[in-house]
């Protein structure tokens, strides 16, 4: 691991730990499930393969990754998130809220990985209304909100589903601009990702509304 802050502080002892380039993007990738080192590296495009060996064994000795080999066929080594590599996940959450501010619509050349939707709408569902049934198309990317939780792919009976370019979902849910979309059932519905910014955190989430 690199320096430490050493300040007895609970924000500089996290930063030690997962402050470093590159940490808390292996972590997010691990938030979805177990990957291999070769997994890894082919998603955290600019990462050499030294910086990323690094990186996993200091998470490794703060218990926040661990390894384990996959069982026959498969009999390969994987990485995971432990319990407490797991505590991360509402930080992330929060990161990525805090980030879509000021991050700004993806451009032309602007790279999005695959997951990226499902990711971006798990980062929304804690602060949007746990009855909320809404499946999102965009591009080539299909998630859906559920139970207060994102999933990957469609829902049988959604609310609602929003279908437009990843710039104008960004509109959307950071703007409140519900004229780049097309939405197939209750509007109100698909307006409260219009809302998440709109609302102070601590405001309670509104109620889904049924088609």
């Amino acid at each position: 691991m690199g320096k430490s802050y050493r300040q007895y502080c609970p924000i500089a002892h996290a930063l030690d730990v997962v402050g470093e380039r590159w940490s808390l993007l292996i972590v997010r990738e691990l938030s979805h499930g177990p990957l291999r080192y070769t997994d890894l590296l082919d998603r955290l495009h600019g990462c050499g393969t030294n910086v990323l060996a690094a990186r996993l064994r200091g998470l490794e000795q703060h218990g926040v990754v661990a390894r384990r080999r996959l069982p026959p066929p498969a009999a390969s080594t994987v990485y995971e998130l432990t319990e407490v590599g797991r505590g991360l996940e509402p930080v992330l959450h929060a990161l990525c809220s805090w980030g879509l501010r000021t991050l700004g619509a993806p451009g032309a050349d602007d790279e999005l990985v695959p997951g990226w939707l499902e990711r971006a709408l798990g980062a929304l569902a804690a602060r949007l209304d746990p009855g909320l049934r809404l499946t999102v198309r965009c591009g080539n990317e299909v998630a859906s909100i559920a139970g207060g939780a994102a999933v990957a792919g469609e829902l049988d009976d959604p609310h609602a589903v929003v279908a437009g370019e990843p710039a104008a979902l960004y509109e959307l849910i950071v703007n409140g601009d519900l004229g780049g979309v097309e939405i197939d059932g209750s509007v109100e519905a698909a307006a409260q990702l219009a809302r998440v910014f709109a609302e102070p955190e601590s405001a309670p989430p509104a109620t889904a509304t049924a088609r």
